[in-house]
């Protein structure tokens, strides 16, 4: 008990000590916005440079003084990290240090069977508390409310949840909205009848669940309370989709940008204009096939720095998401510069008769933890005809699992779906390096293509 009550006082004091000015950062002018971001750069190099065996080695190797690396123009002379290298060896990148050892770890699948594992730090985790009021002071203004109000997430029960379940041992702050957590797995008609039950304000899912969501509504003229505002986390909404919402319901369609390599990464805010970066905490670059970088308004990869972790440290990171920084200035007076819309995070959902639909996270526990399975895509033709590509360890795998696999999805899709499945070697990537494991050619009426396989 004395231990228990301990933690919650440590939590506690780091959440208060971060929180003081959070809200007004997002404001500061950009001279200073800078300093503090190269200050946390030049900290978390040194502590790379000391404590993680793969900065380690390489400053060595290459003879690279972690001093000289004194602001973001400097991450020129480190390399890319591609995700791969991460899956590899996940805890070449985490430090020896007494935080890196005591740091929580965050498990992502993505689009393959072969899970990535990133280690964040509890006082970063704790911190990430503070942070998270500049994202909330959007969320108040879309409410109109200050405090109380009602917040629904439609998500998969996984790092989200445990990363609350730490907040909720390592302090006695209580969690200011009211919440309720829906599974994106259940049907269309439990969830809306729990939303009208529960009231929300706001509502936070996958942007593919909450367009679809909307279509679905709209589709069956099934009435369910509106929230004064949708938040899309995990993945991006399509442009046609955010139109849709906003002008047949009214509703406000809001973005936050986080991963599993970095919790704070963008947020959009009122007037919704883009994402704006959180810059002293996660530095991003826009980078070229050839990892040059990209000048504003232009097209590129994704790279980041995280520069408050120190569990995974990850520096010149490629997330694989396609964006473009903005020259211009949002008119909401956050002076944290604009990143465009995220390409490459929109997720197909596989869509059924009378308006049901399939979201991928469900596709995703079929094959999720099944032993050598290294990676899947599912695509839907026609409303009952799909294609399953497996790739397996080798034939004799595919031969073993594929029974048990084509079962599990007749369950998921339905008795009258016809699956053809097919052993693959490798499944190529698209252009940007992102992977669709689903792929629906199959859209209701009102829907665009998204997708070319």
């Amino acid at each position: 008990m004395i231990r228990h009550c301990f933690n919650k006082l440590y939590g506690n004091t780091v959440v208060l000590a971060n929180l003081r000015g959070q809200s007004r950062i997002p404001y500061l002018p950009r001279e200073t916005l800078h300093s503090l971001r190269d200050s946390r750069l030049k900290k978390i190099v040194r502590y790379a440079a000391e404590t993680v065996p793969y900065y380690h080695n390489l400053f060595r190797k290459e003879k690279i003084d972690p001093r000289d690396i004194r602001s973001v123009e400097d991450l020129e002379c480190l390399p890319l990290i591609d995700k791969e290298v991460i899956r590899k060896d996940p805890h070449l990148f985490v430090s020896t240090s007494r935080k890196g050892k005591k740091a929580i770890p965050v498990v992502t699948s993505g689009s393959t069977n072969s899970p990535a594992e990133f280690y964040h730090d509890q006082y970063s985790l704790l911190a990430n508390i503070a942070y998270g009021e500049r994202e909330r002071e959007v969320i108040k203004k879309t409410c109109g409310k200050a405090l109380g109000y009602r917040e629904v997430y439609i998500i998969p029960r996984a790092t989200r949840t445990k990363i609350w379940g730490f907040y909720r041992q390592m302090t006695f702050i209580p969690i200011r909205p009211e919440r309720l957590i829906l599974p994106v797995f259940e049907t269309v008609e439990h969830n809306v009848k729990a939303i009208n039950r529960f009231h929300p304000d706001i509502i936070f899912s996958f942007g593919s669940y909450l367009e679809a969501l909307f279509r679905t509504l709209n589709l069956l003229g099934l009435q369910m309370h509106l929230p004064r505002g949708v938040v899309c986390i995990g993945d991006a909404m399509t442009g046609e989709g955010k139109n849709f919402i906003e002008e047949k319901f009214g509703i406000p369609v809001l973005s936050r940008y986080n991963a599993g390599e970095a919790f704070k990464i963008g947020f959009s805010c009122e007037q919704r204009r883009g994402l704006h970066i959180h810059e002293d905490l996660c530095h991003i670059r826009i980078v070229d096939e050839a990892g040059e970088e990209m000048a504003k308004g232009e097209r590129g990869e994704v790279v980041i720095s995280n520069l408050v972790n120190r569990g995974t440290v990850l520096l010149n990171y490629r997330l694989g998401d396609l964006a473009s920084v903005s020259n211009e200035r949002c008119p909401c007076g956050r002076t944290l510069p604009l990143l465009s819309e995220l390409e490459g995070r929109v997720q197909d959902v596989i869509h059924q008769s009378r308006g049901a639909f399939i979201h991928p996270d469900s596709v995703l526990r079929v094959f999720k933890g099944r032993d050598g399975v290294v990676q899947y895509q599912l695509i839907q033709h026609e409303p009952e005809r799909f294609e399953l590509r497996l790739v397996t360890v080798d034939r004799e795998t595919y031969q073993r699992v594929i029974g048990d696999i084509l079962g599990d999805l007749q369950n998921l899709l339905g008795k009258s779906a016809i699956i053809d499945s097919q052993y693959f070697h490798e499944l190529q990537r698209h252009k940007g390096g992102k992977f669709r494991p689903v792929i629906s050619l199959c859209k209701p009426e009102g829907y665009k293509l998204r997708v070319e396989i």
